[in-house]
């Protein structure tokens, strides 16, 4: 990754690939519904992929359409038979089949990668458990787990949110799939704006859900009409196109993502807002203009928007004071512990972080050319990658990581954001 400043005050348009938060809960949702869904744009990667071959080994149809659009056959149901179901890295897959499976019949065994099983989902079989499902969860994160499946009668449950808002939607989305009404109570929830697009989609696709007083979720079942759903652009991917923006001092738009966004994600271009840099919402695109400097000096809650906060600790030793991100303590249970891998790439670079069990705090200064530990993490190889426009020297030990959601990233990146010399942008054996 070389300095690029050449493209201050240009004015570009990024191609951002669809949201795979909206693609896998889509792909849920037309499985759940009766009939043919069309999901339009859906994003193409590794995440995407399992969750939809997972779906196939469900006994779920996806067919690709001359367009590039999912066609998703779906039987009004939960699915039928058992199967072994293989999530690879796709968390999604292991939190939102199961309670999906459980509102069918059949034995099920879900399992997956390494770096999966390390991830928890303990609490979803419990919390399946004590819906009279019968399950099993085998490994120290939780899976394999197995699953005997025979309905679900709906009734109450308490649903702990503290590690991870996937398991109240995968529970949310199975919902009205059950023979009653579910109620499901959330306590100290994180990523409050997934679960808020979860419940925009449930209701896309015809379900009744509302939320009775907050954190009190009632699913009244009905299960799911086919439908046909454009997906938005992935507004967590764009987060590191306009921190680019930001740091390089250019114009850059990306279409489709408005104001109307089912993402809260979209919310870090406020943080570049705060950060010094222009920021322009309309109703089908987001712009960013940056000055190639930013402000520093302020701290910033981004529990809710945790999948950017990586963007912004990266590009923070290029601020002209310290910045603290807090909030973020369920980060170190993703793909990596995430507030350690980007504390110790910084260190790598010399810059001066101090971290706690949910916050980081970063202080400006000089960033020296550091080989970059990815941990199989599609997020800290992107968000090191908008520092590396800025920061000579940086290259990464696993590129192609990115593939987890956005294969295309390096590629976008560099015909945005053209490297200077003509020497490329570094990664593993000058790969690009």
């Amino acid at each position: 990754m070389t300095t690029s400043t050449g493209t201050a005050g240009r004015a570009l348009t990024a191609r951002i690939p669809g949201s795979k938060s909206l693609t896998n809960r889509a792909l849920l949702l037309a499985a759940a519904a009766d009939g043919t869904s069309v999901l339009r744009a859906p994003l193409v990667s590794d995440d995407t992929l399992a969750f939809r071959a997972a779906l196939d080994d469900l006994g779920v149809a996806v067919e690709t359409g001359p367009d590039g659009a999912w066609a998703v056959t779906g039987a009004g149901r939960g699915p039928v038979g058992g199967a072994r179901i293989w999530c690879a890295d796709a968390g999604t897959a292991a939190r939102f089949l199961p309670p999906f499976a459980a509102a069918g019949a059949g034995a099920y065994v879900f399992d997956g990668s390494d770096q999966l099983r390390a991830r928890p989902l303990r609490a979803l079989a419990d919390a399946l458990e004590r819906l009279g499902v019968s399950v099993r969860a085998t490994g120290a994160g939780g899976l394999p787990l197995h699953l005997s499946a025979d309905g679900v009668d709906g009734g109450e449950l308490a649903v702990d949110g503290g590690l991870s808002s996937q398991f109240l939607s995968g529970l949310l989305m199975a919902a009205p799939l059950a023979r009653g009404p579910l109620t499901l109570t959330v306590r100290d929830l994180v990523s409050r704006p997934y679960i808020d697009m979860t419940l925009a989609l449930m209701r896309r696709f015809g379900a009744d859900v509302t939320e009775e007083s907050p954190g009190v979720f009632v699913a009244a079942p009905g299960g799911y009409t086919a439908t046909d759903l454009p997906v938005e652009p992935d507004a967590s991917t764009a987060s590191y196109v306009f921190a680019a923006a930001a740091v390089t001092g250019a114009t850059l738009t990306v279409p489709g993502l408005g104001r109307d966004s089912l993402q809260g994600d979209l919310g870090f271009v406020e943080v570049l807002r705060t950060a010094g840099a222009r920021v322009e919402i309309g109703a089908d695109a987001t712009t960013v203009t940056g000055t190639g400097r930013l402000r520093g000096g302020f701290e910033v809650d981004m529990g809710p928007i945790s999948d950017t906060f990586m963007t912004l600790a990266a590009i923070a030793p290029l601020a002209d004071g310290p910045i603290t991100v807090r909030g973020i303590g369920h980060a170190r249970l993703k793909e990596s512990d995430r507030i350690a891998a980007v504390a110790e790439n910084l260190a790598a670079c010399g810059v001066a972080v101090e971290t706690g069990p949910d916050w980081l705090t970063v202080r400006p200064g000089p960033v020296r050319p550091a080989t970059i530990a990815c941990h199989r993490d599609h997020r800290i190889a992107m968000a090191f990658s908008v520092l590396g426009l800025r920061a000579p020297g940086l290259v990464l030990d696993d590129p192609a990581c990115v593939a987890k959601t956005f294969p295309g990233f390096h590629a976008e990146l560099e015909r945005l954001f053209p490297a200077q010399g003509g020497s490329g942008r570094a990664t593993e054996g000058g790969a690009r």
